[in-house]
């Protein structure tokens, strides 16, 4: 409950010496009161501050929003027009500096805030919540777990009308990025509890997949070419979780050169995804298992590997992640956080490859315990289902042990979302084949 939540983040107010937080993340105003809102785009957060202290909790926020139900749900939290805040601030500056006290203010609070409340009164850090929120109980988790389910059922129906629609259907060098990407939408707003998606589609055809970042906007965007690689960046808002997921495909024959790039961007997606590593093991630390397989040919990718990802709330957050950013350093991996594994290739003018899945930071059992209990050892839990595309892979360049992950991988797609899906239609017959042992 909110209340309990609350009581959480007074304990770390106390270890940090501070008497009160000025909560400003949208996403943490909403994971602290359980509410959701739509506000912004592909985030379920809304408008609004919220200020905790040792004896008060304040919603600064817009009456408009609050209907007799969540006033209700609201109980013991005191709520205020969303403005009110900075003049209140402003009046409690004097007691502060009286009672030599000081509050917390995250390190994204505006120049305002800290202004209202006066240099002196405030402390600008890490806000506990940001933590706090990483850290999924045990219902966020299968929620995690169900909704991937379903949106692998989404996958499955687009990539089997998409692989149609292409070779047999007059589709190619006609669908474009855009019109592809609608119709994923259409099929994923069709799952059981999803209220939209969690980020723009990247929806990329040939050239336009090496931009790391591509928006396709109608009327500019490109034709999708069944002799061009096809890389794929969605995710969706569901009541019980938030999905990302990329996949790149090729609908023709891919070059061999094409093949290595893939088989190599999945090597070091599947090093990352069997790691077994001490609690509070960095992402720092863990990034160049997702790199290796580029970098023995002297190739790499200029983005982190993983972020972590809300749940039914902002697609990134943290403060986990996997990359070369030094603040990954003091944040380590704890049970119960998710993360993205997404390694990639990108070649300007010609190609991208990203094959993503988003994990659940899970406990494993090891034969011995060099952490003498303090924490044990984790691994990852991918919990995206959706087949990988063989015909990209030169199985000579895998292991044994990598093309068994892939095999176990692929059958546990197939047992979780085939039953979802309707006997015989091309999104089944897809999975059926994609699923099959390499």
């Amino acid at each position: 409950s909110h209340t309990d939540k609350i009581t959480r983040v007074r304990a770390g107010l106390e270890r940090l010496d501070t008497d009160g937080l000025v909560v400003v993340a949208l996403d943490e105003i909403a994971w602290l009161f359980n509410l959701r809102g739509s506000d912004i785009d592909y985030n379920p957060v809304f408008f609004a501050y919220a200020l905790v202290t040792k004896t008060d909790v304040t919603l600064y926020i817009d009456d408009a929003k609050l209907d007799g139900s969540v006033r209700s749900h609201l109980q013991g939290v005191k709520t205020r027009p969303y403005s009110a805040i900075f003049g209140e601030l402003d009046a409690l500056s004097a007691t502060l500096v009286q009672e030599k006290r000081r509050l917390l203010a995250g390190q994204n609070a505006s120049w305002a805030l800290v202004k209202a409340l006066g240099e002196a009164n405030v402390k600008v850090d890490k806000s506990p919540i940001n933590m706090l929120k990483s850290l999924k109980n045990p219902t966020e988790l299968d929620g995690m777990r169900q909704c991937h389910i379903r949106d692998g059922a989404a996958m499955a129906n687009y990539f089997g009308w998409l692989e149609h629609e292409l070779l047999f259907n007059g589709g190619h060098l006609r669908l474009s990025e855009v019109d592809v990407a609608d119709k994923l939408e259409e099929l994923r707003r069709a799952q059981e509890h999803c209220v939209g998606l969690s980020f723009d589609t990247i929806s990329s055809v040939g050239p336009n997949g090496a931009i790391i970042h591509y928006s396709p906007k109608r009327g500019s965007d490109a034709l999708l070419d069944v002799n061009k690689m096809y890389l794929c960046d969605s995710g969706g808002q569901y009541l019980d979780g938030t999905t990302d997921v990329t996949r790149t495909y090729h609908f023709g024959t891919p070059t061999a050169w094409e093949r290595e790039c893939f088989t190599r961007v999945l090597k070091g997606h599947i090093a990352l995804d069997r790691a077994v590593f001490p609690a509070g093991t960095s992402g720092y630390a863990l990034d160049p298992l997702a790199r290796l397989p580029l970098w023995e040919l002297g190739l790499d990718y200029r983005h982190g590997t993983g972020h972590g990802v809300g749940s039914f709330l902002n697609v990134h957050e943290g403060p986990q992640g996997v990359g070369m950013r030094m603040n990954y350093l003091s944040a380590g991996f704890q049970h119960g956080m998710t993360i993205t594994n997404e390694p990639g290739y990108y070649e300007d003018g010609g190609f991208g490859i990203r094959i993503e899945n988003t994990c659940l930071v899970v406990k494993t059992e090891t034969k011995f315990d060099y952490t003498g209990g303090a924490g044990g050892y984790l691994t990852f839990e991918p919990v995206t289902m959706v087949p990988i595309q063989k015909k990209l892979i030169q199985s000579g360049l895998l292991s044994e042990g990598e093309k068994k992950w892939l095999d176990d991988y692929h059958q546990k797609v197939w047992d979780k979302v085939s039953p979802l899906l309707e006997e015989g239609s091309l999104g089944y017959e897809w999975l059926k084949r994609e699923t099959s042992p390499i």
